[in-house]
Parts: C-alpha cells; sequence; structure tokens
C-alpha cells in the first residue's frame, strides 16, 4: 500500500466511522424529540448550560452529551456470580461488528483526484475512446468497461480515481451476512454470562428472533442479487443508476428486507428480548456504565448500517436520477432531452450528499415507525417471520426467476421496453425529490398552530357539553 492509498484509506475511515457514530448520538437526541412531538408531549429539555441568567438548552441537543458523560461516569457494577470474562466481551462483541459493515458499503462513485491528460504519455490515450467525454481519470474508473490494466499506469498511481469504499471486497454482500451474523454472539453471551434468569430469556428471545430474520432477510436478497447479477455493492449501485431504483426491480424484496432488517435492530415492534414489561431490560439487564452504554449505542448504530445497507441495494445508494459522471443527462428510449456537463468534483459532491441525505431519510423512518405501531407478542413474532416472511421470500425467488429469463428470451424488443420504463421510473424520482424538497422548505417557514384533538368519545360528549370543568388542585 502506498502512502496515498493509506491516507485515502484513513480519510474514507473517518467519513463512513464519524457518520455512524455521530448520528447515532444525534437518533437517540431524535428519538425522545420525535416521539414527544408525535404524541404531543414536552420532549428532552432537562439538560441546560446556566450562564448567569440565561440558559441555553438548544431544543434538548444537550442531552446525548450528558448521556454519554453519564455512561463514562457512572459505576461499572457486576454480578457476583456472573462470568467475568464473557460478562466484559459481550458488549464488544454486540458493537465491533456493526462498526465493520461499514467498510462494504460505497458512499460515492470513483473519485478522480486528477486529470491524467497531463501525467500520462500521450500514446496511452488510444486507450480510452471517451476521453472527450469523461477524461482519462473517468475512463479508468470504468475499468471494467474499458478493460485497462492499471500495472501500465502505476508510475502514475497517485492521480488513479480512488473508489470511495473502505474495502471493496468481491464478496460483497456475503462479508454483510457473516457480519451482521456475529450480533447474536453478542447478546446470547450477555444473557448468559449475567448469571439472571430475565437476561437469560432475553439472550434466548434475541437468538431466536436474529436466526428467525436473518433468514427472511437472506431470502429477500436472493432476487435482487439475480437481477443486479453480481454480489458487489458497489457494482449493484451502478446497475441501479443506469437503469433503475432496486425498489422498483424488487418491491416485494424492499418490503421484506425492511421488515427483516427492523426486527434485526430489536425495534418496536420488535423489540421483543428487551420489552420492559416482562425482562426489564432483556439480556443487558445487569449491565451498568459505559458497558451499557456500548449496548445502547450499538442499536442505534445497527439502524445507521441498516439504512446504509437499504439504501444501497434499493434506493440507488448514491446515484440521482440522470446523474452520470459526466453530469446531467436526461434520455428516453435513446433520445437525448437534456445534457449538461458538470465538473467531476461536483457530481461527486453530489453523489455523496445524496447518499447520507437517503440514509438520514430511511433513519427517520426507523424513528417514526418507533413511536406509532404498538409491540408484537412474541408468538406474533415468530409466526411473522417463518409463515409470512419465509413463504413471501421463496416466492419472490421464484416469480424473480420466472420473470427474469422471459425478458432474457424475449429479444432486444422487451429489452428496450424495459429500458422506456426503468428512465421513466427515474423521472418519477426526479418529481418526487423535487417536491419533497419544495414540501420541506414551504413547510421550514410556514408559521406553526397548534390545533388540539380530542380523542374518545367521553372527550367529544364533554366538548359537546361545554367542556369538562377545572377545580382548584388540592393537596
Amino acid at each position: 500500500m502506498t502512502l496515498f492509498q493509506l491516507v485515502w484509506a484513513i480519510i474514507k475511515i473517518a467519513i463512513m466511522v464519524g457518520f455512524v457514530v455521530n448520528t447515532a448520538a444525534i437518533l437517540t437526541w431524535f428519538d425522545r424529540r420525535g416521539g414527544a412531538a408525535i404524541q404531543d408531549r414536552v420532549g428532552p429539555n432537562r439538560a441546560v448550560i446556566k450562564i448567569g441568567k440565561f440558559e441555553i438548552r438548544l431544543a434538548g441537543l444537550l442531552h446525548p452529551l450528558a448521556d454519554g458523560l453519564k455512561f463514562f461516569t457512572k459505576e461499572f457494577f457486576m454480578p457476583p456470580k456472573a462470568d467475568k470474562l464473557l460478562f466484559r466481551l459481550a458488549p464488544i462483541l454486540s458493537m465491533m461488528p456493526v462498526m465493520a459493515l461499514v467498510a462494504v458499503i460505497p458512499f460515492g462513485d470513483a473519485l478522480c483526484t486528477s486529470d491524467l491528460h497531463r501525467s500520462i504519455d500521450g500514446s496511452l490515450l488510444g486507450a480510452f475512446p471517451s476521453v472527450p467525454r469523461f477524461g482519462v481519470c473517468n475512463a479508468i474508473a470504468e475499468h471494467d468497461v474499458f478493460g485497462v490494466d492499471h500495472a501500465i499506469l502505476g508510475h502514475v498511481s497517485a492521480v488513479l480515481p480512488v473508489d470511495l469504499i473502505i474495502a471493496p471486497l468481491s464478496v460483497g454482500i456475503l462479508y454483510v451476512f457473516a457480519m451482521a451474523g456475529q450480533g447474536i454472539v453478542g447478546a446470547a453471551i450477555a444473557g448468559w454470562s449475567s448469571d439472571n434468569k430475565f437476561s437469560l430469556m432475553g439472550a434466548l428471545r434475541a437468538a431466536s428472533q436474529m436466526v428467525s430474520y436473518e433468514v427472511a432477510m437472506g431470502l429477500s436478497l436472493i432476487g435482487a442479487m439475480m437481477i443486479y447479477g453480481t454480489v458487489r455493492l458497489d457494482e449493484m449501485v451502478r446497475w441501479q443508476g443506469e437503469h433503475t431504483w432496486g425498489i422498483f426491480a424488487q418491491p416485494l424484496g424492499f418490503i421484506l428486507f425492511y421488515v427483516a432488517a427492523t426486527a434485526e435492530n430489536k425495534r418496536i415492534p420488535f423489540d421483543l428480548p428487551e420489552a420492559e414489561s416482562e425482562l426489564v431490560s432483556g439480556y443487558f439487564t445487569e449491565y451498568s456504565g459505559m458497558s451499557f452504554g456500548m449496548f445502547y449505542f450499538a442499536e442505534y448504530m445497527e439502524i445507521i448500517t441498516g439504512a446504509m445497507l437499504t439504501t444501497t441495494i434499493f434506493l440507488g445508494g448514491y446515484e440521482l436520477p440522470f446523474l452520470h459522471r459526466d453530469g446531467f443527462t436526461v434520455e428516453f428510449g435513446g433520445t437525448q432531452v437534456w445534457h449538461q456537463v458538470m465538473p467531476h468534483i461536483w457530481v461527486t459532491i453530489f453523489q455523496i450528499v445524496a447518499f447520507f441525505t437517503k440514509v438520514l431519510a430511511m433513519c427517520w423512518l426507523h424513528a417514526i415507525i418507533r413511536w406509532s405501531l404498538p409491540r408484537f407478542r412474541y408468538d406474533q413474532l415468530m409466526k411473522l417471520g417463518w409463515r409470512v416472511l419465509l413463504p413471501l421470500g421463496l416466492a419472490n425467488v421464484v416469480v424473480t426467476g420466472v420473470v427474469y429469463c422471459a425478458i432474457a428470451q424475449g429479444g432486444a424488443g422487451i429489452s428496450d421496453t424495459f429500458q422506456v420504463v426503468a428512465q421513466s421510473t427515474q423521472a418519477l424520482i426526479a418529481f418526487a425529490i423535487t417536491a419533497g424538497v419544495v414540501w420541506l422548505i414551504v413547510g421550514f417557514f410556514k408559521p406553526r398552530t397548534k390545533n388540539p384533538t380530542i380523542i374518545g368519545t367521553a372527550g367529544k360528549y364533554a366538548e359537546a357539553t361545554g367542556g369538562t370543568p377545572v377545580t382548584p388542585m388540592q393537596a
């Protein structure tokens, strides 16, 4: 590894790990603030910085900081009969696989750090037929298309394209399955080593739940891999950029994957391993201080990595409608409607911003579900996994195979028709994004009005009869 590659590896790790850690902290705040808004109650407001007569609360944003200080300063307690090694090891085993998942998630296309027109011998330019459109660096970035041998360009390695992915492994999604499965180990060890019956019951629930829904999650991705023709996540994103987002190619697969990913995160409505009304805090009941904080933080980081995977596989990853390496190109059925050349650095910035914006939107959806749905019973949870999601996953694989073979046998006419349909979905996405941005801007500047809603027949009857009389409070 050269110094250039080492520096870029550190930069990519800092971007992905920094985003996951900081977003997880913000999600702890949004869970409180968003839940308060949904349930029409006061949210986080106790953490405050006092400067003379002034109090700074920042809409509750000081609470994540207070949480961190609390975790680091609280006493670490271990039950007398707990297994000391496994008890300390469990939080690490729960947190580290989540961090390892981000290694194979692409957050941008190949970044060209320099223009090779002035860096290599002119005789090499003939190897790149698309030089006028992309520049040599972009041509090398498409090495699978142009068959460029990087060995002949070793003397200019400092200007070769940089893949915006920490570890572009050829196994791709298989690595994700391997790392995601390690979360079961941490939960099981935590419950067993705590010498607590409630912790053990929570660990058994967590292990059975995660194993059950990993099967459905794997099946939900089989159809996507059949369509994309690869297990590499970066190649999946490129396919979606050239055709259509995975949510259109695999709508049932998207639903199955999202439900299974939510169950893997052990969040409401699937939080049976941590059901406080039944098991206190589940498999980490006996944990305190920063060891509890690692379990707590790992749960929020799982939300982010799950959102990253959903974005990458089904929502186009870093791709935007009609945005290519040379700029925006609107094309339908082989006819170019509009083309706008853009500098490569701006294309890369748009892609990175698009990826992280999609991830934040999926995290927001997780939080909305968290405060909107009731908890399943445990038998309902298991039946949903084995009797609903698993058969649907198998059916999705069969239907995908049949449709794929039919399209392949249909000839060029069928392929061209589906390409036009795919381009139409890109236009639909572009319209939805534009409308969403306008709605957010208008909603941000629109004055807020609070209209109290009375729910229930008793409240409606009292309102119809003149309201409920209010008497002075009695001591």
